[in-house]
């Protein structure tokens, strides 16, 4: 009977810790307001609060409190800030008007050339670049830095040489020197100026070899992330440079596990400290 008692009391579902925590259970559902993960949610705790283990819980759990508990001791409204795991960004060569704008480019230096300090992300400054596409032949521009990770969102008029180059010049324009050396592009036609964007900004561009995206693997990944604000089929031409900041913001307030969840943010601000 004992046994039995013992048995029945084992398959009892367990209190979630989130229930028992108020203080924990606050700063979880803060960080999920504002569109991080449970992952990194439960990363920053560990960095944030190193010797109070009551305020650590494992991204497992904040899942559990989401979607399994009966009632949910988390709100249920911030499901919905969660992101989908579906691969949402459809191949770049997938259609007719992809193809065509695979122009021959002149000049053309290789990502074989690049310079070893790039691959192994040693200095900061060098960049990785793309366009994510949405509905009536709108696009922005997505630049993502090598070795913090930190985001750039661009507003272009069009996908023609002269509207992206023109607005990549305009952003890039404003980093601090440090924070300029290379731009990796794939072997998209909207960069066919490239020269004009090297004689602006003294960063040399080089292109992927086709149909190799991993190459660019950062900006890869951070399209995907990106997903969240811009899905399939989003007219991207209403958004003015002012909100597509706002995006890149909360983007680069997230902590990345890449980064030992630092935000790019902060990875940033200790390459300074540290050269500075």
């Amino acid at each position: 009977m004992a046994d039995r008692r013992a048995w029945t009391q084992s398959k009892r579902p367990k209190k979630c810790l989130l229930s028992l925590n108020e203080s924990l259970r606050a700063a979880v559902a803060e960080k999920l307001s504002i569109d991080w993960s449970p992952e990194q949610v439960a990363g920053w705790l560990k960095r944030q609060f190193p010797d109070d283990k009551s305020m650590h819980v494992s991204h497992e759990t904040i899942y559990r409190s989401l979607f399994i508990q009966a009632r949910g001791v988390l709100k249920k409204e911030l499901v919905k800030h969660l992101r989908s795991r579906r691969g949402m960004r459809r191949s770049r060569h997938s259609s007719s008007e992809e193809a065509e704008s695979r122009t021959s480019i002149s000049d053309l230096v290789s990502i074989r050339a690049r310079p070893k300090e790039v691959e192994d992300r040693a200095v900061p400054g060098h960049w990785e670049g793309d366009l994510i596409s949405g509905s009536k032949n709108s696009h922005i521009a997505t630049l993502v830095e090598r070795q913090s990770r930190f985001t750039m969102l661009v507003h272009v008029g069009g996908k023609d040489t002269e509207s992206v180059v023109s607005a990549l010049c305009r952003e890039v324009g404003q980093l601090p020197e440090e924070l300029k050396r290379t731009l990796t592009w794939d072997r998209g036609g909207e960069l066919g100026n490239h020269r004009k964007f090297t004689l602006a900004t003294d960063m040399q561009v080089y292109f992927c070899d086709p149909q190799s995206p991993w190459q660019r693997g950062s900006n890869e990944n951070t399209n995907r992330l990106l997903r969240q604000y811009f899905p399939k089929k989003t007219d991207l031409s209403g958004y003015s440079q002012e909100q597509l900041n706002e995006f890149a913001r909360k983007l680069n307030e997230r902590p990345r596990k890449t980064l030992d969840y630092l935000t790019p943010v902060e990875k940033l601000q200790s390459i300074f400290a540290l050269t500075g």
